[in-house]
């Protein structure tokens, strides 16, 4: 069931018993207004005929033939006048006694004053009368022709309304379900032209802040983020198959001269030790692509622990250190930093891809392969430093560094693949710390920051 059909017989349903309960309300509210008041009727009636019967000099009989009168246009009140011994000494019709009076009713009547109740169709009111000193029990009863009428009339027209509206509601429903899921239609129209190759394309959006608009908006900027991901991942992807070919293009040059002429034992090994070095270049390239695409993963995806950053440093230290004797790393941690601060929720093998990557083009990139790292601590903040000297980066090269690929003027003479510097800001960016980069005055210094308040 579509929503704007499910909306509107919602809609139609709650209207239907808010209506109902109104009409209820109504109609029980007039039934009983109408019995009120026609035993208000009654007993004005009955004390009229008793002032009649007892002060007027009008004689019984015809007081009985206004009733036959009266009773033949109207349903006449019959009203009966009995003594406080229960002796009968008036009755509109003693043969059509409606009421049929008892002794027990009688005595009620005097012991309660005033008593009241239906006899089938009929509204009886029963009640004292007082005429010189003497009590005396009355009776009057009669059907309410007119209020039943008016009863009637008041339910038929108050189902038909009540048919009537529901079916105007109903349609009302479906022309305002309509006109508000409108643009939900229009949305939907647009979305399904939206494809793969297509993903510049946008929902259209209006200035009102309701909630259609609000959704037009996060899908539009769901848009933006899925055609940048895919912008980069062909971007990557042409990236990638240039790094790829060209060492092995490398190799295979090498080895299709090595094959079509006679070489000296020198010349194969020299042949053996270019194809070695452009296969482990290779290598190289692969395992930083491996650990771009674990940096890439869902935060969620990747197991964090409780590790020690000094740990971590000297574990990158020693590594690079171990397979380039000619780096030289200065590791210094202030005194006054504690175990506490240097304890965060990580991944240690990226977080160790990452200072991996500072410390070896800190050593890369200095004429001395010197890199500096000093750890310290200001303002609820710990700073993690990686600094050499040598040639200064330009300031459009900083603003590009962190990118994919890119590599400088000054680097293009180092081995390198332009991945390092992207992979340690997404490693970095995981454990909610962020790195900054400045160069001037011949030194570069990245920095790694922190924020000592969220690292456990």
């Amino acid at each position: 069931m579509k929503i704007r059909t499910r909306l509107t017989l919602l809609f139609t349903l709650i209207t239907a018993m808010l209506l109902g309960v109104y009409s209820f309300s109504i109609y029980y509210s007039s039934k009983e207004a109408r019995e009120t008041s026609f035993y208000g009727e009654l007993q004005n009636e009955a004390i009229a005929k008793a002032d009649l019967y007892f002060q007027s000099s009008l004689p019984e009989q015809e007081m009985h033939k206004l009733y036959k009168n009266n009773n033949r246009t109207l349903n006449e009140v019959q009203v009966a006048i009995y003594d406080d011994s229960h002796q009968l000494i008036y009755h509109d019709d003693a043969k059509v006694d409606y009421v049929k009076e008892t002794p027990e009713m009688l005595s009620s009547i005097f012991q309660k004053k005033k008593i009241s109740f239906f006899l089938d169709n009929l509204q009886v009111v029963g009640m004292v009368y007082h005429y010189n000193g003497k009590p005396y029990a009355i009776t009057a009863a009669s059907y309410d022709k007119y209020g039943y009428e008016y009863l009637s009339h008041l339910l038929t027209i108050s189902i038909a309304s009540f048919i009537s509206i529901l079916i105007l509601i109903y349609l009302a429903g479906i022309f305002l379900s309509k006109k508000a899921l409108s643009p939900l239609s229009e949305m939907v129209n647009q979305i399904k032209k939206i494809t793969a190759g297509k993903l510049q394309l946008r929902l259209k959006t209006n200035r009102e802040k309701d909630e259609l608009s609000e959704l037009a908006q996060n899908f539009n900027g769901m848009l933006e983020r899925l055609e940048n991901s895919f912008d980069s991942q062909k971007h990557f992807v042409s990236n990638i198959s240039h790094e790829l070919r060209t060492p092995l293009s490398a190799i295979i040059t090498e080895l299709e001269l090595a094959s079509q002429k006679e070489l000296t034992k020198e010349q194969y090994q020299q042949t053996i030790a270019y194809a070695l070095e452009d296969a482990k270049n290779m290598v190289k390239l692969s395992n930083s692509l491996m650990d771009l695409a674990k940096a890439s993963y869902d935060p969620n995806e990747i197991s964090f622990s409780e590790i020690r950053l000094d740990e971590v440093l000297l574990e990158s230290y020693t590594k690079i250190i171990r397979e380039n004797s000619g780096y030289k790393v200065l590791l210094n941690i202030e005194d006054t930093i504690d175990e506490h601060q240097l304890t965060i929720q990580g991944n240690e093998y990226l977080l160790q891809v990452a200072f991996n990557n500072l410390i070896d083009n800190a050593c890369k990139y200095s004429p001395e392969h010197v890199c500096s790292i000093d750890v310290k601590v200001n303002a609820k903040k710990l700073y993690i430093h990686f600094s050499n000297t040598g040639i200064t980066i330009s300031q459009e090269d900083l603003q590009h560094i962190f990118e994919p690929f890119y590599r400088s003027e000054n680097s293009r003479k180092e081995k390198g693949y332009g991945i390092g510097l992207f992979l340690t800001e997404k490693i970095i960016h995981l454990h909610n710390a962020i790195i900054t980069v400045r160069s001037e005055d011949n030194a570069t210094i990245f920095t790694v920051i922190f924020d000592l308040e969220n690292l456990t």
